[in-house]
């Protein structure tokens, strides 16, 4: 594969200002293909929800295994040549049921088996701590001359909410 060198032209703390700059490059008629947004200082965040105890292990494991029950189910019922739709609910019906009390079952033994250490729910995600701009390099220095004309303050375009920070756009280090 034939990598294209990129370099930063600009950074921006939030994506949305990112995507702002990227969508100004398409109004001037640049090559937007030639352009790509890069998280950086990528962590990874989680997000306690709430504690997990027997109650809540079994509705987890329940809610995991109806849905691939119910799959199941219907999929076999529909190899059934008589009267494939109705046997297809029917045991798409029972498949959910099954799975159901099998990932009860099974989010239970899980919980019981951790002995309380990890008694709680989370939710994880990334969160890059800022929002590079890269440009292939042989366009790259029309991208900064371009998004040098971006205004910068709180004057958000259309769709766009919130408050835009006072960025500019800043050259940076070639990218392979």
């Amino acid at each position: 594969m034939n990598e294209q060198v990129r370099r930063t032209v600009a950074s921006y703390p939030i994506y949305q200002e990112a995507e702002r700059a990227v969508d100004h490059l398409s109004d001037r008629g640049f090559p937007v293909e030639r352009v790509a947004i890069v998280g950086q200082d990528v962590r990874l965040v989680e997000q306690v929800t709430g504690r997990m105890g027997l109650g809540g292990a079994a509705l987890h494991g329940a809610a995991s295994g109806a849905l691939p029950g119910a799959l199941i189910g219907w999929i076999f019922g529909l190899l059934n040549w008589l009267d494939p739709v109705v046997s297809g609910l029917l045991l798409a019906l029972y498949g959910l049921v099954f799975g159901a009390l099998v990932g009860a079952l099974l989010g239970l033994l899980v919980h019981a088996a951790q002995r309380g250490r990890r008694d709680f729910a989370s939710v994880s995600f990334m969160q890059p701590g800022r929002y590079d701009v890269v440009a292939d390099d042989a366009v790259a220095d029309e991208a900064v001359r371009l998004l040098g004309e971006l205004p910068s303050g709180t004057s958000g375009t259309g769709a766009s909410s919130g408050a835009w920070k006072a960025s500019r756009p800043r050259s940076g280090p070639a990218l392979t």
